[in-house]
């Protein structure tokens, strides 16, 4: 799919559960770029690799509990009585995408979405780190994955 933004701008992808085995992305921009490879593993730990001025530069991310630390996020604001961020909005903005992504594919034809303004967006205050999480210990079971626990 292509998706154009204002200020001539375009996002394009290729989504596939039935493909190679592809878990990476590149961001082009008029400076440079950032190749993140791999970009969403959960098991390993993550890397981007940045160039601007024909200069190269690699920063890895050790690997981590995304997910325990998603869920701290949440039950804090639970507990606090505070919106989470993102919030459902975010949400509603990512399935109207998704909707139009169905039916350009349905219509063969560019779908306009008007624009949803979002005024409050997540910052660096709100990251949380969980340390990555070793094999479990299994009682009287084999490992799902064939290693040992």
């Amino acid at each position: 799919m292509v998706m154009c933004f204002s200020g001539e701008r375009l996002a394009t992808f290729t989504c596939s559960f039935g493909a190679a085995p592809v878990g990476n992305y590149t961001l082009a921009g008029t400076k440079g770029t950032l190749v993140a490879d791999p970009a969403y593993e959960y098991s390993e730990g993550l890397s981007h690799r940045v160039t601007t001025n024909e200069k190269t530069k690699t920063v890895k991310f050790p690997k981590r509990d995304q997910f325990a630390a998603e869920l701290v996020y949440f039950s804090d604001c639970i507990l606090k009585n505070k919106d989470p961020e993102p919030s459902g909005y975010e949400g509603l903005i990512d399935v109207r995408i998704v909707e139009a992504i169905y039916k350009s594919a349905r219509t063969g034809r560019m779908v306009v979405l008007p624009e949803m303004s979002k005024t409050r967006r997540p910052t660096k205050r709100q990251q949380i780190s969980r340390p990555a999480h070793g094999m479990p210990k299994t009682v009287n079971a084999k490992s799902p994955s064939g290693k040992a626990a």
